[in-house]
């Protein structure tokens, strides 16, 4: 690697780009898998997404609130994530509104049409200002784009594709998920509709979720150069198992699995069987994860009452409307059948969100405006929501094991009895509630409420004495950085980080109406 990737002395590191023909086409995987094999070539590589629509989050050391895919891409380059690498979050609270969190810190609610009418366009500033504190620490910075930067009617205001590259003056290379068909007209449509200026930085494209013999798409790859003056960088085959942490919305279906992985059989005589509900803007539902990964452990999404029926742990997960799940769980039917379950002593566990349903009574003036709301009842806690939001990272202890979890709520919960505490909140008979995400990532931990969940279930379920869920992802990390290493052209993504943007793209009419 020459020179200008080293970043000491004052010097601007590397830069790159990866934007995508669609939302989930797979910029966020591409993103960690490039910072990972630059991480393993012992360069110092950071991610970075100017903005982020997501409800997954996650909190850093110093207390900020960024996606958890920029965490998960962190890990992937082996450095501490911090706010700089996803200055702008943008947390829905409905179809139409956002909550924005800037710099890690929540700065208040706005519209789409009031973000894209005004502030975003004043947030260019701030973001260029964290690349460039990256560039300058760092050899190299991995960015991510966010949907199409060909979103010709959001052109004049974008902060994370073209607007971003443009400001910054980086290549960009497009990513493109071929499992969906029309990757050829993707790619080429995507430059055709940039302006002569935004076309001039994109380098190159990325096959993504290829089946099959890789000759019979190099005929159309050489006609797409012919046709762009751009070559394509790489195929990657299509993957199962990857796992890793989802941005802006579930990948699988509500009665599916939660990801694409093979079961592992159980280590005891049974599987234990867990029903997740799916709320509405629900939050982090990377927490049952850990869950997931355990052999002989059965995760679904479910979204009616009778699918509730066969689980052995219900749990309520995190969500950015609270008082408008609780509604939900009620109309579906749902809510009378997690009574049923307590009230049987069958386990149930809430998470953030969750935990807020579960108790007695919920005063939110600030999320929903709803006022003074009846809970389920099935926790001793009263939750009042407060303006200012709660970010930490807790460590403690629960089931005799060490816990480590991170916070992210704007309600804070009063418990007012139970049969003992568990992580800052309560469990009374078999309902469980906390506001802790991350908790059961905790191995030991894991194994112990498993343990409890399956004896109070009767299932002949044995926690596996050797899950370690760390070991999992830092192996999803590394399968990750195989695909760049093992099917790019990786001579050519060095050249485009450290070299910047090649001389002479050849511009692809029409360009931008």
């Amino acid at each position: 690697m020459n020179g200008r990737l080293k970043a000491s002395g004052g010097a601007v590191g590397g830069g790159l780009l990866v934007a995508g023909t669609t939302s989930d086409a797979g910029k966020s995987v591409v993103t960690a898998g490039i910072c990972r094999w630059l991480a393993r070539q012992g360069v110092r590589v950071a991610p970075f997404k100017a903005q982020n629509m997501s409800l997954n989050s996650f909190v850093t050391r110093e207390g900020a609130e960024i996606g958890r895919a920029q965490a998960m891409q962190a890990a992937a380059a082996r450095v501490e994530p911090t706010a700089l690498m996803n200055p702008v979050l943008l947390k829905p609270g409905s179809d139409r509104s956002s909550q924005v969190v800037l710099l890690g810190k929540p700065v208040g609610e706005l519209s789409a049409r009031g973000y894209h009418e005004g502030r975003q366009e004043q947030l260019l500033g701030t973001v260029t200002d964290c690349l460039q504190e990256l560039r300058r620490t760092h050899d190299a910075v991995i960015c991510e784009g966010a949907g199409s930067p060909a979103e010709i009617n959001l052109r004049r205001t974008d902060i994370v594709n073209m607007g971003l590259a443009r400001a910054a003056r980086i290549p960009v290379m497009v990513v493109g998920d071929i499992d969906r068909g029309g990757v050829f007209a993707s790619f080429f449509g995507t430059t055709a509709l940039l302006s002569k200026e935004d076309q001039a930085l994109v380098a190159g494209y990325l096959v993504n979720k290829f089946r099959g013999d890789v000759t019979l798409l190099e005929p159309g790859l050489e006609m797409l150069r012919g046709l762009t003056g751009r070559q394509t960088l790489g195929v990657l085959p299509f993957s199962h198992g990857l796992g890793i942490d989802e941005e802006d919305g579930l990948r699988v279906s509500l009665r599916g699995a939660v990801r694409e992985s093979v079961v592992a059989p159980p280590h005891g005589a049974q599987v234990l069987r867990v029903a997740v509900a799916a709320v509405p803007l629900m939050s982090n539902f990377t927490d049952v994860d850990a869950l997931a990964a355990e052999p002989g452990v059965v995760v679904r999404f479910v979204d009616r009452a009778e699918e509730l029926a066969d689980a052995d742990l219900v749990v309520l997960p995190g969500t950015r409307g609270t008082v408008r799940a609780l509604q939900w769980l009620r109309e579906r039917g749902l809510a009378d059948a997690v009574a049923r379950r307590a009230a049987e002593g069958r386990p149930v566990l809430g998470i953030c969100g969750g935990f807020q349903m579960l108790g007695e009574r919920i005063e939110d003036d600030v999320e929903s405006k709803a006022g003074a709301v009846d809970g389920l009842g099935l926790l001793p806690v009263r939750v009042r929501f407060a303006a200012e939001k709660t970010l930490a990272r807790p460590v403690g202890e629960a089931l005799g094991e060490p816990v480590t979890g991170y916070e992210i709520h704007h309600g804070v919960a009063e418990v007012t009895g139970g049969d003992e505490e568990f992580l800052d909140g309560c469990r009374t008979g078999s309902v469980w509630g906390t506001h802790w995400h991350g908790s059961l990532e905790s191995d030991g931990f894991r194994r112990a409420f498993l343990r409890r969940v399956a004896a109070d279930a009767g299932r002949a379920f044995v926690p596996a004495p050797g899950t370690s869920f760390a070991t999992l992802r830092e192996e999803q990390l590394d399968r990750l950085g195989d695909l760049i290493e093992e099917h790019a052209d990786t001579g050519a993504l060095l050249r485009l980080i450290e070299e910047g943007v090649p001389e002479g793209l050849p511009f692809v009419p029409p360009g931008a109406p």
